[in-house]
């Protein structure tokens, strides 16, 4: 055998090792993640809360309790993270909220949260549905491409 031949069959076998070793760290993963979901359903409850800010910020600036920033893994500590002020009661709460949601949560507007300890699941309107939230954002492409289209068919118009 020659050496590329030796070569090739080394990697071949590291790449199948590799995605032998990823799948199985896939599937512990996500039965972690089935069992963290099931505790969060288990324990959240409905709460009626009055929106006032929400952002997205790393969790050092957010403004939440120590012992969430001490529990935190460090890469999540460095990320962006959706955060949202509420009223509930009369006292102002930071909330971590689901990133799947963060976009219908309405700001100045009265809600029913479904809430897991500090943790927004699902918004409801309080008297009337939510808005759905606006399609994603155009690229530059996109937008360069409507103004050009706009501005030729004005062009033919005025001839």
């Amino acid at each position: 055998m020659s050496t590329v031949t030796i070569v090739l069959l080394v990697v071949l076998a590291l790449l199948i090792a590799g995605a032998v070793a990823l799948y199985f760290f896939g599937k512990r993963l996500q039965k972690k993640q089935e069992d963290q979901q099931a505790q969060i359903a288990a324990s959240s409850q409905s709460v009626s809360m009055l929106i006032i800010d929400k952002k997205k910020l790393k969790l050092k600036d957010a403004g939440l309790p120590a012992a969430v920033l001490e529990q935190a893994p460090k890469l999540m500590r460095r990320s962006k993270m959706p955060i949202v002020k509420a009223k509930v009661g009369p006292k102002i709460t930071t909330f971590i909220c689901d990133a799947e949601i963060f976009d219908m949560v309405p700001v100045k507007k009265e809600v029913k949260a479904t809430v897991s300890g500090l943790y927004i699941t699902s918004v409801r309107g309080l008297h009337r549905p939510l808005a759905k939230p606006e399609k994603a954002k155009k690229g530059l492409r996109a937008r360069l491409k409507r103004k050009y289209n706009e501005l030729n068919g004005k062009l033919k118009e005025s001839k």
